[in-house]
């Protein structure tokens, strides 16, 4: 029997994100700059032999063939007409729901790159990229597990090297809805596209985030918590939220600021990182 794989699902920052127009389709035309945390949810596979797909602790309210971990497993089953050994699956979630850091996402693609190892299936990135598109916008930046400009709805990649500098991040208490903030009448739907920026270089005050005004406006606790933040440098909302974030050269200089929130404030502080920890932790491996 191999022994469990257990691997990191990392968080992500969207650095920025513009919204370039509304697709026939109702998907929106996105520009985006990804990059990874050293910070995220922890999975365990468990093999099993009798072929069948079991989420340990399913989540309270979602029913297991709506988790996004158990939907990748049972895809990339599929593909091989379900002949595969089964597995249990185990989450340790620490990142939160609703928060725009691509939990459910980054588990989808730990689910699908670690079932490939575990099982050797020998699909290409590529290949597990396509399944995970199925999936959600974010999943193929996990899988392809490099920081990277995004364009489409968030699936065309370009691979990208922001700086790695260190990030407080906070978690207001309230979830967000992506299909609510993307529906909204208010939303900025116009900003004109710029050209690839693979070093996220320059005057940092071109770039925002399109969703942030209409989140401030339907959610006060993220517009506090942006406006505390903002005090100490350029503040941002992730995604469509509802985690803001403050960038920091160094460990020390979040870690003050951290130390400073006032009482209540949920979140962490988390180093910026091209590489995903996932991927380093596959090639580990080999």
């Amino acid at each position: 029997m191999v022994n469990d794989l257990v691997l990191p699902s990392p968080a992500k920052l969207n650095l920025f994100l513009h919204i370039l127009g509304q697709r026939p389709d109702g998907y929106h035309e996105l520009q985006t700059l990804f990059q990874f945390l050293d910070y995220g949810d922890t999975i365990t596979l468990r093999p099993r032999t009798d072929r069948r797909i079991v989420l340990e602790q399913p989540v309270p309210g979602v029913p297991d063939e709506d988790n996004l971990v158990v939907r990748a497993a049972r895809q990339l089953a599929a593909t091989t007409n379900n002949t595969v050994a089964g597995v249990s699956i185990t989450i340790d979630k620490q990142l939160p729901l609703g928060g725009g850091l691509g939990g459910g996402s980054s588990n989808a693609a730990t689910t699908l790159l670690g079932l490939n190892h575990l099982w050797r299936l020998n699909r290409s990135s590529d290949q597990l990229a396509e399944l995970g598109l199925a999936l959600g916008a974010d999943v193929p930046v996990f899988v392809h597990g490099h920081a990277a400009w995004g364009e489409g709805v968030g699936e065309r990649l370009t691979d990208a090297n922001p700086p790695e500098d260190w990030f407080v991040v906070i978690k207001p208490p309230c979830d967000i809805s992506t299909k609510e903030i993307f529906s909204q009448q208010g939303l900025t739907r116009d900003t004109p596209g710029i050209k690839i920026a693979p070093a996220f270089e320059g005057d940092a005050s071109r770039y925002r985030n399109d969703c942030e005004d209409v989140v401030r406006r339907l959610y006060p606790e993220v517009h506090r918590s942006l406006e505390w933040l903002a005090q100490f440098g350029p503040a941002r909302l992730t995604g469509t939220g509802a985690c803001i974030f403050g960038r920091f050269p160094t460990e020390s200089a979040a870690r003050i600021i951290w130390e400073s929130k006032p009482s209540g404030i949920k979140g962490f502080v988390a180093k910026g990182v091209n590489i995903s920890p996932l991927h380093k932790k596959l090639t580990e491996l080999k």
